[in-house]
């Protein structure tokens, strides 16, 4: 007898792989009930995603580096922080930050965005133009790259040590760090087995 490995589910417990039955799976080998989730195959990514959108928002609007220098405060953004970087010169660090900090997370969002839509409105239709696995993998290998802005920030407060400055990261750096996690779990919660090879 042939049997599809959509039929299959594995044992939370024991890790048995067992025949899906319907409704009532008992596991053949420990006996506990195993619960099949089939239609909320993409609940936990779109949860992680929209968190990590509600995030990203506040992340670009409240300052990333708080500077005191003898008193005076000095405070940017993100894109601001680039604008800064641009116009004194150092244009190699502000277009890796650009990308880095703006362009991945959008560009990450809309793959994640675009791969949950096709799989709940289109299931598994083949789709010749697009691979879908190469999108997934590449918003899954994109998505650590997104912290070079907050790893920037955490080197600067550890480094610099001066009586008359003082660094503080701001709450955005926490918020862009927030984002960042929970688009790699959004990405990692994502069902691949859902996307269909041609």
């Amino acid at each position: 007898m042939r049997v599809d490995s959509k039929d299959l589910l594995r044992c939370p417990v024991c890790e048995a792989v067992n025949l899906d039955k319907g409704k009532r799976n008992i596991c053949r080998r420990c006996g506990r009930r195993i619960y099949s989730h089939r239609k909320f195959r993409t609940e936990k990514s779109w949860a992680y995603l929209i968190a990590a959108i509600i995030f990203y928002i506040p992340a670009n609007l409240y300052p990333m580096l708080i500077i005191d220098q003898f008193g005076i405060k000095t405070s940017s953004t993100i894109l601001g922080g680039v604008i800064e970087l641009w116009e004194h010169g150092s244009y190699p660090i502000a277009v890796i930050i650009l990308v880095a900090s703006i362009f991945v997370p959008i560009f990450k969002f809309l793959m994640l965005i675009y791969l949950l839509v096709e799989v709940e409105y289109y299931g598994f239709r083949k789709d010749k133009k697009i691979d879908k696995f190469k999108v997934y993998y590449l918003a899954e290998i994109i998505g650590p790259w997104s912290m070079i802005d907050v790893f920037v920030v955490a080197l600067l407060v550890g480094l610099i040590h001066l009586s008359s400055v003082e660094m503080i990261t701001g709450f955005a750096s926490t918020s862009f760090a927030v984002s960042v996690l929970l688009t790699i779990l959004a990405a990692k919660t994502f069902d691949i087995r859902v996307i269909k090879k041609d």
